[in-house]
């Protein structure tokens, strides 16, 4: 069977390096974008190789354009078209609304938004002219829906990125081509980060009572690229262990327990 080919951003770490080996183990090649993470993006590349897929480490900030550029004629040598683009990269930082920077501002907002809407289109765009029926999934988070303290401008942006995914797959339906997003909530990237005081905290409040973890994001991808979901399009999955469902929740954490 022939492999299919797909772009995940920020790769290199957590969620979408989980990402990209779930993609090569189930049939796809692989661009492997990465900001700073030279190394970790090349273990990538070479363990999506020994699961039998291509990969390229492709460097760049997606929060620039003529990153972006760079990034997709990069991808474009290598590949000769675009079955699935994941916009996983983003930026997640925070500050009270009293204190916040233009230069915070700018930084979360160029990446996770203005990322998410221009490799959109440039995926978008090659789909079209191969006339590929593609998908398109961004990683969101329930900060879109949830307002936590001191998020004003990480929460705002999520949301942006699953109304422009709404939009996108409206514009986009007309050509086979499918958008959606995935809404992680609290999801376990480093070891042991679940267990610290805070973490067994958040993890009590969840109704399912624990940390998400990558690969289960992953998974999701894997779903709603496949067939099994053709007829879904502008739509998110949350992928959060119920944490959106109560309105107050008892904190069942004990110190020490």
């Amino acid at each position: 069977m022939e492999r299919k080919i797909a772009l995940v951003t920020g790769a290199s770490r957590g969620i979408g390096r989980s990402i990209a080996l779930a993609l090569a183990e189930n049939g796809y090649d692989v661009g492997v974008n990465y900001l700073s993470s030279k190394e970790q993006a090349e273990e990538v590349c070479k363990l999506v190789e020994e699961r039998g897929g291509k990969a390229i480490c492709i460097q760049g900030n997606i929060g620039k354009l003529e990153d972006i550029d760079r990034i997709f004629s990069t991808f474009f040598t290598a590949f000769d078209h675009i079955d699935l683009l994941v916009n996983n990269a983003g930026v997640t930082k925070y500050l009270p609304i009293l204190e916040a920077t233009e230069e915070l501002w700018d930084e979360i907002t160029n990446t996770d938004w203005k990322g998410c809407y221009f490799c959109t289109q440039r995926a978008a765009r090659k789909m079209v002219e191969k006339g590929t029926r593609g998908v398109i999934l961004n990683i969101t988070s329930i900060h879109q829906l949830c307002n936590f303290p001191i998020s004003n401008i990480y929460g705002p942006t999520k949301a942006a990125m699953n109304k422009f995914s709404q939009h996108a797959a409206l514009e986009l339906a007309q050509y086979g081509i499918r958008v959606n997003s995935i809404a992680p909530g609290c999801t376990k990237i480093r070891e042991g980060e679940d267990e610290t005081p805070r973490g067994k905290m958040l993890a009590s409040r969840i109704p399912l009572g624990r940390y998400g973890c990558t690969e289960e994001v992953a998974d999701a991808v894997l779903y709603l690229a496949s067939d099994k979901a053709q007829y879904i399009t502008g739509t998110c999955l949350m992928l959060d262990g119920g944490a959106v469902l109560p309105v107050l929740l008892d904190n069942k954490f004990v110190p020490g327990f």
